[in-house]
């Protein structure tokens, strides 16, 4: 072989290294474009979840708010209609029944302006009797009759 074939040979080898590298290096860069728009992505949502956990965190502090000066209003208008009626209505029979509702909510630890809890039962007329929510409510404690009648036919 000539020196001539040999660097020709040379130089062809080199062009194909030059060209497989500038391909290979252009797969390996577009991976790492993706990867960096991957990471931008989570980046975004993670700032866009972070400005909603604040929006949420904001909503419910202001609902707060605004209950809490809803039950204020509430409140006060109720004093206002209870002083307005006692100072406008003479009606005995009223008033002793206020008397009675306010003494009943100081034997129970309450004020006048504290509501009822709700109740999840029916009251009950006398204390040993079986509330709604028992088992046996409404069932008889009478044996069935075991008889049975025969079939129609």
């Amino acid at each position: 072989m000539s020196t001539i074939m040999i660097v020709a040979i040379a130089i062809g080898i080199l062009i194909a290294g030059l060209v497989a590298g500038y391909f290979i290096g252009r797969s390996g860069s577009a991976g790492g474009l993706q990867q960096r728009r991957l990471e931008q992505q989570i980046d975004e949502l993670r700032s866009e979840y972070t400005r909603y956990q604040a929006q949420v965190n904001e909503h419910f502090v202001e609902s707060a708010h605004m209950l809490r000066r809803f039950n204020d209003a509430y409140r006060d208008i109720n004093r206002h209609m209870a002083r307005g009626a006692s100072r406008l209505c003479h009606d005995e029979d009223w008033t002793d029944e206020f008397a009675l509702e306010s003494n009943a909510q100081a034997r129970l630890g309450r004020s006048a302006d504290d509501p009822e809890p709700p109740r999840d039962y029916a009251p009950k007329a006398d204390p040993e009797e079986k509330g709604t929510l028992a088992e046996d409510y409404g069932l008889d404690n009478e044996p069935e009759d075991t008889e049975q009648t025969p079939p129609r036919q």
